[in-house]
C-alpha cells in the first residue's frame, strides 16, 4: 500500500471572484450543494465554520453497487475541523475518516487555495496525509469532479 504521507492534488480556474468562492466553502446548505463527488450526495449534519470548529458530512453514493461506502454501506462519513480560514484566500480543514478499516481511517488535511487570475480564481486543493486505502486514481477523478461541482455551481448561480 502507498505511504500514509501521500499528497494529491487539483487545480481548476473558476469564473468567479475569489470572495464568492469562498462564501460557497463556509455556506452550509452551498457546501451540501456542491461538495460530493459525481455519483454521490452531501448531507451536512454539523457546521462550525470558524478556526477550531468542527463539522460532519454523510456523503451517500447514488448507487454503491461496486462502489461501497466506508462507514456504512452506502455512505462515507467525514468529520473534522477548520484549521484555517482566510476569507478569498484559503480554507483548511482536518478531515477525519470514519472506518473500521485501518487503510481508510485517519486524518487528512485538506488545503484549498484561492488565487485571482486574469480570468477568474485558481482554485487549487491539496490533500495532504490521504488514507492508504483511497486509490489515487480515484482520488484524483473525485477532487476534478468537486471542482467541476464547484465550478458549476459558481458559474450559473
Amino acid at each position: 500500500m502507498p505511504a500514509r504521507n501521500r499528497i494529491d492534488t487539483a487545480s481548476r480556474v473558476i469564473r468567479a471572484s475569489p470572495g464568492a468562492i469562498y462564501h460557497a466553502f463556509v455556506d452550509a446548505a452551498s457546501l451540501a450543494r456542491w461538495l460530493a463527488p459525481q455519483g454521490m450526495q452531501a448531507r451536512v449534519e454539523r457546521f462550525e465554520p470558524v478556526v477550531g470548529g468542527s463539522y460532519r458530512i454523510v456523503l451517500t453514493y447514488d448507487d454503491p453497487v461496486g462502489a461501497p461506502g466506508k462507514a456504512t454501506a452506502d455512505s462515507d462519513v467525514v468529520e473534522g475541523r477548520f484549521v484555517a480560514l482566510g476569507p478569498g484566500e484559503r480554507i483548511v480543514w482536518e478531515v477525519g475518516f470514519v472506518s473500521d478499516d485501518p487503510a481508510f481511517a485517519g486524518t487528512m488535511t485538506m488545503s484549498w487555495r484561492l488565487k485571482e487570475v486574469r480570468d477568474g480564481t485558481e482554485v487549487t486543493i491539496l490533500c495532504e496525509n490521504v488514507p492508504a486505502g483511497i486509490r489515487k486514481e480515484d482520488h484524483d477523478v473525485g477532487l476534478r469532479s468537486t471542482l467541476e461541482n464547484l465550478a458549476r455551481f459558481i458559474e450559473t448561480a
